[in-house]
C-alpha cells in the first residue's frame, strides 16, 4: 500500500489531527491489531497517516500497546518518516511544564515488552547508537522556529514500564543518572522504526516535574490532563508545519538501516518468517 509518506503517532491528549479528505483504514498485520484504525488524509497537502497510540478513547495501557503492529502498519502504508508526540515528565528544572523537547537518546527501564521484529529464524542487529533521526529532528526544529514555538533540542528520555508514575526514590535516581525526561512509550517505537527503516522523531511535551521536585505536588491525572489539553494545540501546529518541510525525495541513513544488519543466511530463513517480514526485509533477501 502506498497510502501515506508521513506517519503521525498521537500520544496522551493528541487523539486526532485535522486532516482533509480523511478516512479510517484498518491495517491487519501478522503481529496482531494496531492500537486503532489509521486515519488517512492530507495535512497541508501532504499524504499522512495518523494513529492514536492508546486508541481512541485512550483504552490501552503503555504495556498493552502492540508496538510491532503499530510500526508494521505504518510500513505497509508506505510511511518513511514518523513524527511521534508524547506527554513526558521532566527530570530537570530547566524543562518546565508546557515546554517542548526533542530528545536524542533513550534509556530502557521496561521489562515486559517486545521491541524487535526479528527472531524465530532470522537474526538482525541494527545500529541504535543514535536512536532518533537527526535529519527529521532538524525538520522539527526548523518548523518550530517558523511558527515561533520555543523548543529544546537534545536530552535523554528514560522509558519506564508504568502504568504507575515513579516513586520518589526512582525519580531521584534517574536524575542522578543525568536523565532529562521520563515517559512510558517511545523507546519501543524508536527501535522498531529503525528496524523498519523509517525515520523517527519524538516531540516530548512536558506536563510535570515527575515527583522529585519536592516543592511541586506529585503528578496527578488531573494535572496531566490540564497540561495535555494546553499542549495539544501547539503540537498540532508544529506537526502541520513540519510535514510541509519533508520533501517527497527525503532520504536518510535510517532508510538503509538493515543493509548490513541481517546476519542469517537467507537460505536458512523459514518461509513463513520471510512472508511475515516481506515489507521490511524483502529487498535484502532477493
Amino acid at each position: 500500500m502506498d497510502e501515506a509518506r508521513i506517519g503521525i503517532i498521537g500520544g496522551s491528549g493528541l487523539y486526532n489531527m485535522p486532516l482533509e479528505e480523511s478516512r479510517m483504514l484498518r491495517v491487519p498485520t501478522p503481529f496482531g491489531d494496531p492500537s486503532d484504525s489509521y486515519l488517512l488524509g492530507k495535512l497541508e497537502g501532504q499524504p499522512v497517516a495518523f494513529l492514536a497510540r492508546h486508541g481512541r478513547g485512550h483504552r490501552l495501557l503503555p504495556s498493552e500497546l502492540n508496538f510491532r503492529a503499530n510500526i508494521y502498519g505504518f510500513k505497509r502504508l508506505g510511511v518513511r518518516q514518523i513524527i511521534s508526540a508524547s506527554a513526558v515528565g521532566s527530570l530537570r528544572i530547566e524543562h518546565a511544564p508546557m515546554d517542548f523537547v526533542l530528545p536524542d537518546q533513550f534509556v530502557d527501564r521496561t521489562f515486559s515488552r517486545v521491541s524487535t521484529f526479528f527472531g524465530e529464524g532470522i537474526v538482525a542487529h541494527v545500529s541504535l547508537a543514535d536512536p532518533i533521526c537527526s535529519n527529521l529532528t532538524d525538520v522539527m526544529q526548523q518548523a518550530a522556529g517558523e511558527i515561533d514555538l520555543p523548543i529544546k533540542r537534545g536530552g535523554t528520555y528514560v522509558c519506564m514500564e508504568g502504568p504507575a508514575f515513579s516513586t520518589r526514590a526512582e525519580s531521584i535516581l534517574y536524575r542522578s543518572w543525568g536523565m532529562d525526561l521520563i515517559g512510558m512509550t517511545n523507546l519501543q517505537e524508536a527501535k522498531l522504526a529503525r528496524e523498519a527503516e523509517i525515520c523517527y522523531v519524538t516531540v516530548a511535551m512536558v506536563t510535570d516535574y515527575d515527583c522529585w521536585h519536592e516543592e511541586e505536588e506529585p503528578v496527578t491525572v488531573e494535572m496531566l490532563i490540564d497540561y495535555l489539553n494546553k499542549n495539544s494545540r501547539n503540537a498540532k501546529r508544529l506537526i502541520a508545519r513540519a510535514v510541509t518541510l519533508i520533501s517527497a525525495d527525503f532520504d536518510c541513513p535510517c532508510h538503509h538501516a538493515l543493509q548490513n544488519a541481517i546476519i542469517t543466511d537467507p537460505k536458512a530463513i523459514p518461509a513463513e518468517v520471510r512472508r511475515r517480514l516481506e515489507p521490511i526485509v524483502g529487498k535484502y533477501l532477493g
